[in-house]
């Protein structure tokens, strides 16, 4: 019987995160061992050969693959061990930490980690997801199928179409398109304001004089064997169709931008609990989920808008994994109100240092100038005025909660309020 390899620490996902989180666990001077299932690291990044990424930890625009590159260089240098064509068939808490099923081209392998990051991204919603009827033609396709398509296998997927949802990789695809020869006759989106970042809209659509058409949905597909038309009607506040609104639009393609989900599979196999918010691990400033020992960042985690982040929340996965030993937590939860998409982390852990926590959030609407309050206790703690705030536009604050005395009893409460001009 072959002896189970041991680990310090496993990351599972190659991506921006895993790579951060790899790299930190080594700096630490931790074993580690990444897995990927592709046959490259870099993740989604290989085929965002957009510019745009970098601009908050190096303080310059890159491509996908360039930022990705910049983690890849430093990992081939380092003692990391990488898996590639890798997947993880079970995941089982242990005596020793966690055991995991891999298999790859060598076969079956077992080995043993005392402590496990996710870094496993997430998933775009699909077709069947969003419930649009009609038949079941070919060209219909998912943002990140059509960009993979486009910039990795180098086929055109569509010489006319229409883009459901104005999340930010539809908004690319937008303009990735044009720029590639095709006709988007519209960018349409269910909601009443656009879901992508500010500055896509403006340099992915007006630049290139793109419409968007907001409160307005796809709600039925035409086409034998490829899409012939869609059908698409406004909706209401509710976002329910409006009767007497339909219109029929030929055009070859449907490309759905409509929504991205942590994926959490694996978190799932191991009890990990989850919040319904971010659909994510539920987790503390330290990045460890419920479950001692396992530790999630990235997309896994919520979802990023800027790689910027992503990178940062796996080096303080990838440090924390490293530096773990099973030590006992005390546990604060932290209580955003309903003014916030989500909050992340949810849980301070009091045995660790609380003076300098990082935390993201989401506004659930969009706001005009608007306080935020973090009180423990009802004692406000921190407050920062926002011009404005988007819930495409996650935040990231660091607060002190040293300032007071906390404890386990202690009520940790984050509101926001919108403010006179």
């Amino acid at each position: 019987m072959n002896k189970e390899k041991l680990y310090d620490v496993v990351v599972i996902g190659g991506g921006p995160a895993g790579l951060a989180a790899a790299l930190s666990a080594d700096e630490k001077g931790a074993s580690v061992l990444l897995i990927e299932r592709e046959a490259r690291l870099g993740g989604i990044l290989k085929q965002c050969i957009h510019d745009g990424f970098g601009l908050v930890r190096f303080g310059k625009k890159m491509a996908g693959p360039e930022y990705a590159q910049t983690f890849i260089d430093k990992i081939e240098k380092s003692k990391v061990h990488i898996s590639l064509l890798t997947f993880a068939t079970s995941i089982e808490k242990c005596d020793d930490g966690v055991r995991l099923t891999l298999v790859n081209c060598d076969g079956v392998e077992t080995i043993i980690a005392k402590s496990l990051v996710l870094s496993t991204g997430c998933r775009e919603r699909t077709a069947r997801q969003i419930a649009i009827h009609g038949t079941r033609p070919a060209g219909v396709y998912t943002a990140g199928s059509a960009q993979y398509y486009t910039n990795v296998l180098g086929y055109m997927p569509t010489k006319k179409c229409v883009i459901l949802g104005s999340g930010d990789i539809g908004l690319i695809m937008a303009r990735r398109l044009t720029l590639e020869g095709a006709t988007v006759i519209g960018v349409y989106e269910a909601k009443p304001t656009p879901s992508g970042l500010t500055r896509n809209i403006h340099q992915c659509l007006h630049d290139f004089n793109i419409p968007l058409y907001t409160s307005q949905t796809v709600t039925r597909v035409f086409g034998k064997e490829r899409l012939e038309a869609v059908e698409v009607t406004m909706v209401d506040e509710n976002m329910c169709p409006i009767k007497g609104t339909s219109k029929i639009i030929e055009c070859d393609s449907l490309i759905l931008s409509v929504g991205l989900i942590p994926e959490n599979e694996l978190a799932e196999s191991l009890n990990v609990a989850c919040d319904n918010r971010t659909k994510g691990p539920v987790c503390d400033q330290n990045y460890m989920t419920m479950q001692d020992g396992i530790f999630v960042c990235g997309n896994a985690l919520h979802v990023n808008d800027l790689v910027d982040y992503v990178s940062e929340s796996g080096e303080g996965a990838g440090k924390s994994a490293a530096q773990y030993q099973n030590e006992k937590r005390r546990l604060v939860e932290i209580n955003p109100d309903n003014s916030f998409l989500y909050v992340v982390p949810q849980r301070l852990n009091l045995e660790k240092p609380i003076d300098s926590v990082v935390m993201f959030f989401r506004s659930n609407i969009e706001r005009g100038k608007t306080k935020l309050s973090v009180t423990v206790d009802d004692k406000e703690v921190y407050t920062k005025i926002y011009r404005a705030l988007r819930p495409p536009e996650m935040e990231r604050i660091s607060i002190d909660f040293t300032k007071l005395p906390i404890d386990e009893k202690s009520v940790i409460k984050l509101s926001l309020k919108e403010v006179s001009k």
